[in-house]
């Protein structure tokens, strides 16, 4: 055999070539050369060479290693180096190339491009009830669906956990980037089967289209990721495009973010008390604690603009033991069995640790537990369904009540009610509103007082603003009734004269919305 016949044959006329024009020169491992085995296969070789004489004849002494090994080592490496180990998909290291690169061409030639940042909605609740070895495969199920959903030309990268970013090159239009995270959003949302348990989440996008959003990778990410939060903000399992006020809106939620981890420390925060009465007797039997922040610059903050960011951050764990004790505090100096409810967030029972700490606030208190409500949503029922049931069998056991809030509005609250013993369900005030103009919420509040009665379970309806929707609960058979007709939520200090009037039949005398300013800021509010 010569040399050249143990090498390809697309590398045999350069070799030829090297040896035939500077024997002399000799040669070294400056490229990587492919030899030919005898059952044909390629291996990968550096090969070393330098000029000699053979028998009085002119040759080439030549050293040949055999790196395959090594080189199929390295690549291994770069590929690592570059793709999630999980999925397979390439990491936020390569697509930050790829899209540089796609940059690049975009402003020679013109084109247009998408970004779409993703994330899988409950996916945290996967991790958390079924282990993290369901949440892996869940996770490479994703990836794979993500996969089906694209063109060759278009990328698709997991940044980590289940964040995932798609670049779609050579668009003509933002519907085609609609349309992709159309598709993505339903094969997404499609049930999953893992490991013999049948898994629904969902997926959220975010859109930024280039050179329109930013002609830069990092500015588009960060629009992308704006643009998703959006989506969330919106309901989940949907898509939204980036926007310009966008970015406003996003420094403002920031500055909103560090005002309210400081607020707790710094005493901001206030409780207010809404009355609720029964609507039979007329007694007042309780009050809702109603958290209020009284931000230094902002004024009063409803509830609304600063409880999904503080569930959101974690900090509703440590607010919602603040609102605990605080609530237990104030009622141990109310007359009689007046009841004290307390809301709880879903965050609060992934602790778990709720009981002890609603056991800490009784007996810091010294409060009877029997005069603790506590009100929970569906919501805690529908995700890690048998450990919060197990977590209200708990309160229940400590003596304290659980009613279901906003009854109605959820999903399958009749089949929660056979799960767990409510002791009160609360009529949601989107019902109560429209009683008088539509038959559909009058048949909806009776079919619910109806079922309240006959499986011993009380009965409140929110929202209450008339007269004559006081009069037609309390012919349904409701129990219990709140809202602005008797009251709107007023601070502690307000509470006695309020009772006073109340029970005097001079609820006129007090102020329609008492001001914090009106009364002393109390003491354990501001330790």
């Amino acid at each position: 055999m010569s040399l050249l016949d143990i090498l390809p044959l697309e590398d045999r006329d350069t070799v030829q070539n090297a040896i035939r024009n500077k024997p002399e020169l000799g040669g070294g491992p400056d490229h990587l050369w492919q030899h030919v085995k005898a059952d044909g296969t390629l291996i990968d070789v550096l090969t070393y060479w330098r000029s000699t004489a053979f028998r009085d004849r002119p040759a080439q002494l030549i050293a040949i290693m055999d790196v395959t090994e090594k080189q199929q080592a390295e690549s291994r490496i770069a590929y690592m180096a570059q793709h999630d180990a999980l999925t397979g998909l390439p990491n936020r290291i390569l697509f930050h190339e790829r899209l540089d690169e796609a940059l690049a061409c975009l402003r020679r030639n013109n084109e247009k491009l998408a970004i779409l940042y993703l994330d899988l909605d409950q996916f945290k609740n996967v991790n958390d009830t079924l282990g993290h070895p369901a949440g892996d495969l869940l996770l490479m199920a994703a990836a794979d669906r993500l996969r089906v959903c694209l063109r060759e030309s278009d990328i698709a990268a997991r940044f980590g956990g289940d964040e995932f970013a798609v670049l779609q090159r050579g668009l003509s239009g933002p519907e085609e980037a609609s349309a992709l995270a159309d598709r993505i959003v339903k094969l997404m949302c499609e049930p999953y089967e893992i490991e013999g348990q049948r898994i629904v989440i969902g997926a959220s996008a975010g859109i930024a289209l280039a050179p329109d959003d930013g002609e830069s990778a990092d500015l588009l990410l960060k629009n992308a990721d704006m643009a998703l939060y959006r989506a969330k903000e919106d309901g989940r399992r949907t898509f939204r495009f980036f926007e310009v006020g966008m970015d406003a809106r996003m420094r403002a939620r920031r500055v909103l973010e560090l005002d309210l981890r400081n607020a707790l420390a710094a005493s901001e925060f206030e409780l207010y008390y809404q009355p609720l009465v029964n609507l039979e007797t007329g007694v007042i039997s309780g009050f809702e604690a109603l958290l209020r922040w009284v931000h230094p610059e902002r004024g009063l903050v409803v509830p609304a603009e600063f409880i999904p960011l503080a569930e959101e951050i974690g900090l509703i764990v440590p607010l919602g033991e603040w609102v605990l004790r605080q609530a237990c505090t104030e009622a141990l100096k109310w007359p009689g069995d007046l009841m004290v409810a307390v809301n709880l967030s879903p965050v609060q029972f992934k602790n778990g640790d709720l009981t002890e700490i609603v056991f800490a606030a009784l007996s810091s208190a010294g409060l009877p537990a029997a005069r603790l409500e506590l009100e929970v949503t569906e919501s805690i029922l529908l995700e890690e369904s048998k450990i919060n049931l197990a977590t209200l069998h708990k309160l229940r056991a400590l003596g304290a009540s659980i009613s279901m809030d906003d009854f109605g509005t959820g999903y399958s609250g009749l089949s929660y009610l056979r799960a767990f013993s409510f002791d009160k369900i609360k009529i949601d005030r989107s019902f109560i509103a429209e009683l008088g103009e539509s038959d559909d919420c009058m048949a909806i509040v009776r079919a619910i007082a109806r079922l309240g009665s006959s499986l011993g379970i009380r009965t409140t309806a929110e929202g209450v603003e008339t007269e004559q929707q006081r009069e037609m609960l309390r012919d349904e058979g409701c129990t219990e009734m709140q809202g602005y007709l008797l009251s709107r939520p007023m601070p502690a200090c307000d509470i006695a004269r309020f009772l006073t009037l109340h029970n005097d039949g001079e609820q006129e005398g007090l102020p329609e919305r008492p001001e914090l300013a009106e009364c002393p800021r109390d003491p354990v509010a501001a330790a």
